[in-house]
């Protein structure tokens, strides 16, 4: 069930939760990540060489991971103005193709900057299918203060009249 994050920055309560939806890692995952970044090493695109290794098969890329991370965010484009970046990154668990990964958070603090906008700092988690942790992250994201939700459209109404 995602948490709702809706909310302008003096609205959003410290200790607001929200769980992701399920995404499943395809191998196309990890080939268009490698030519998109250049990352190439043989643990994310050999499978033999990966299957030699420690890992026993090729995994994702740590940083394919992380992004998918904030794709998974509900993030709202109306309140969420920009992700400052990340005060840690840990990764528990290898990810493997045809793994399901969410995105469970926490709002763990927030603090003023301006009279426009606020810093909010979230725990998030990565699970797998298994709901075994495979990554940590603790990302800060400028989020707008004020916010006002727009009106209505007015209607023209027109005075003139037809004979």
């Amino acid at each position: 069930m995602a948490g709702d994050l809706a909310l302008d920055f003096d609205a959003l309560p410290e200790g607001a939760r929200f769980r992701s939806r399920g995404r499943t890692i395809a191998e196309a995952d990890l080939v268009a990540f490698a030519g998109l970044t250049g990352d190439y090493h043989p643990l994310h695109t050999d499978a033999e060489w990966a299957a030699e290794s420690e890992f026993g098969g090729r995994v994702a890329h740590g940083m394919l991971l992380l992004s998918y991370c904030v794709g998974l965010a509900p993030f709202e484009p109306e309140y969420v103005l920009a992700l400052r970046g990340f005060e840690k990154v840990a990764f528990k668990r290898p990810v493997r193709i045809g793994d399901t990964i969410r995105l469970e958070g926490e709002v763990v603090a927030k603090k003023e900057l301006d009279g426009a906008t606020g810093l909010v700092d979230f725990e998030w988690k990565l699970l797998n299918q298994r709901d075994e942790l495979v990554a940590r992250a603790r990302p800060r994201v400028v989020w707008r203060r004020g916010v006002v939700a727009p009106a209505a459209p007015v209607k023209e109404t027109s005075t003139e009249v037809y004979l």
